[in-house]
């Protein structure tokens, strides 16, 4: 993300989308998008991953009937007689196979976790640590599109040679299943999660639902942001909207927020801009921003499209708005 300031010291989010081909990158995004070209061209994270995540709201208390994207506790806590994961008798009657079917007759896909360790974060069910090709010829095999995979449980071993691992499954055997590093962000992943074929990487610790968690994910993933670009993104943790811990508002930044985190920092088609004015503070204020922070013409004249409000309304040189405590406003910029 690309900053710039207010006269109250707010921070005003200056982000494009990647769209089409004739996008232009920055030099360090160029870099990283070669590093992934091959999973660019098996047609993996060319835009950032978007769905839903079971863990944040239901834990544990998942099952066929609510699931879409199955994090933690989906499986038996023991592997069968042939070291292989068992989905959970009791939640999953239908096995995973017979869900990933449901799920793409509805054009959606599915989505499994599992961890870098012995056993998962919840410790009910088994890591994957040593079984990563069997594992990774297991979800295949289901169906799966796509792997959270975890960091708990690591019994010592160094997070670089757990993860090398299960990305040396999944390139032989999980060439069509997105690989999604959730190693917190303690090694900084950005640096070197894309090399190893990873498609997406934590940035950060678990979020909360609340403001100051909120926020500070916010900032701590925006220190990566050169590292983002078609094939691997950066990851913040998951949205908590609608989970009851913070006011509409700030949950409406969090959303606008996040759908900026995890974008490459660049011009939409079109020579379109996105900003996000943010009000961090807790009372009402007024931001502004100048066309020479957004990396427009100095002097261009644009239709701007408040995504929220869904109105539109033209401006010429910048761009000013009063925002309420701990809400944004976001807007799509289209020269005319």
């Amino acid at each position: 993300m690309v900053h710039a300031s207010s006269p109250s010291l707010l921070l005003v989010l200056l982000v494009a989308v990647v769209a089409g081909g004739g996008a232009r990158l920055p030099v360090d995004a160029a870099r990283n998008a070669t590093l992934g070209e091959l999973r660019v061209k098996n047609g993996l994270g060319r835009t950032p991953q978007m769905g839903w995540n079971s863990w944040n709201h239901f834990y544990c208390g998942i099952s066929e009937g609510v699931i879409r994207e199955t994090d933690d506790c989906w499986a038996e806590l023991n592997r069968d007689y042939q070291g292989n994961m068992v989905p959970n008798k009791r939640t999953f009657p239908s096995g995973i196979k017979a869900l990933a079917d449901y799920v793409h007759a509805k054009g959606l896909k599915l989505g499994i976790y599992s961890d870098a360790g012995t056993q998962t974060c919840s410790n009910k069910m088994p890591g994957s640590l040593d079984h990563e090709e069997q594992d990774v010829k297991t979800f295949a095999s289901w169906g799966v599109d796509y792997l959270k995979y975890d960091n708990c449980n690591d019994a010592g071993r160094n997070v670089k040679e757990r993860y090398t691992r299960m990305s040396n499954a999944m390139k032989k055997y999980g060439k069509n299943i997105f690989f999604s590093l959730c190693e917190w962000g303690v090694e900084n992943p950005a640096t070197w999660a894309r090399g190893m074929g990873g498609n997406s990487w934590r940035t950060t610790g678990d979020i909360a639902d609340n403001w100051d968690s909120m926020t500070s994910r916010a900032d701590q993933n925006d220190r990566w942001a050169s590292y983002a670009g078609p094939g691997g993104w950066n990851d913040p943790d998951m949205l908590e909207v609608g989970n009851g811990g913070m006011s509409e508002a700030e949950y409406r930044s969090h959303f606008s927020i996040w759908a900026l985190a995890k974008v490459w920092a660049g011009p939409l088609s079109g020579n379109r801009k996105v900003v996000v004015l943010w009000n961090r503070q807790g009372h009402q204020a007024t931001i502004t921003t100048h066309w020479s922070k957004v990396g427009l013409p100095v002097s261009a004249a644009v239709t701007a499209r408040d995504l929220w409000a869904h109105s539109s309304f033209s401006a010429q040189g910048q761009l000013s708005a009063s925002v309420a405590p701990h809400d944004c406003k976001m807007y799509i910029l289209t020269p005319k």
